[in-house]
């Protein structure tokens, strides 16, 4: 840099006086590419995200409408074992191989699998089979809150009070929208079985998405939800084929094999994909926040889908949540600016 300034300086002053406004111009340039670049790759990854959670919340309907043919154990067995195969061609294609595990890597995966796929499963349809739905949602909408606090105490990550402002308020919004404008008739009936399984949701979700934060310091997001969903999938066939896998699959409709192919590809192998990708550039709390658009795309889709019917709590809780995801992120933008 010292040669670049002294050999300038050794130009006649006719010369300088062209050469290095020209030389500073060509930095602004590179500069203002490299920020539009940037800009550009932030917001495909917030579009990635938002579309994640948009997929994630269809789930609701089409698990709802799938549950009337399947056990949702077997739904989710299903859901995975397609999905991982869709992956595995995924990596083929973008990669030209498939994914292959060395040493420790292993053990990751085994961890992944049991904590985002099979325990998240267990817990969530065991205990969809012992509160309502709008119950398990709010409590599963703790998720963002749980990742934040655990990334700020274990990883280091600064919340700030614009933070800590978004996610109350982000989850204030969900509480609105999934008990009808009336938040505090869901908790007047105390903790029961299936509010502690609806936790183990929110548990399992929480490491899976903090743990998946270190594997990819290794790893490609694609590989570790490939392999995540390939153990998950194997730890969920024992409890399948108990509840007649094979019974079910020769009974399944067309309808419902449509279902469990948007639930394996664009729910599981992109929603997936997508959101670990975001967690990979965004860190787990920030994209953690955006969990909480889920249920609100569960009722908009249930509204569009399943004819439920719009309440005025959607517009108003709606509204909530989108500025508590912003609050959220420009609070954490702001911070690491």
């Amino acid at each position: 840099m010292g040669r670049k300034n002294n050999a300038v300086s050794l130009l006649p002053p006719e010369l300088a006086c062209i050469t290095l406004p020209y030389c500073l111009m060509s930095n602004q340039q590179k500069t203002c590419k490299t920020r539009a670049a940037r800009r550009r790759s932030s917001l495909l990854v917030y579009l990635m995200l938002i579309s994640a959670m948009a997929l994630w919340g269809a789930t609701w309907s089409a698990g709802r409408v799938l549950g009337r043919s399947l056990h949702p154990v077997n739904s989710a067995f299903l859901r995975f074992a397609i999905a991982s195969v869709a992956m595995l061609l995924m990596c083929r294609v973008i990669d030209g191989r498939f994914p292959r595990l060395k040493g420790r890597q292993f053990f990751a995966m085994f961890f992944l699998g049991a904590t985002g796929i099979f325990a998240y499963s267990l817990f969530f349809f065991t205990g969809l089979q012992a509160i309502q739905s709008n119950r398990a949602a709010l409590i599963v909408a703790c998720t963002p809150v749980c990742i934040a606090i655990v990334s700020a105490i274990f990883m280091k990550e600064k919340i700030g009070v614009l933070g800590i402002l978004g996610a109350l308020l982000s989850f204030s919004g969900v509480a609105v929208v999934i008990s009808s404008g009336n938040p505090f008739d869901l908790m007047r009936g105390g903790i029961q079985r299936g509010d502690l399984m609806i936790l183990g949701c929110v548990v399992s979700w929480t490491t899976y998405s903090l743990a998946g934060k270190l594997v990819m310091k290794t790893m490609s997001p694609l590989h570790a939800v490939t392999w995540s969903c390939i153990f998950g999938t194997f730890m969920l066939l024992p409890c399948a084929i108990r509840w007649d896998l094979a019974g079910e699959i020769v009974d399944a409709r067309g309808f419902d094999w449509l279902l469990i192919l948007y639930l394996a590809i664009f729910a599981t192998a992109i929603g997936y994909y997508w959101y670990y990708k975001a967690i990979r550039v965004l860190g787990p709390s920030r994209s953690g926040i955006f969990i909480n658009t889920v249920p609100l795309f569960a009722v908009v889709f249930g509204v569009a889908c399943l004819d439920e019917g719009l309440h005025p709590s959607l517009l108003a809780g709606g509204a909530m949540v989108i500025v508590g995801v912003y609050l959220n992120n420009r609070g954490r933008a702001t911070r690491s600016g």
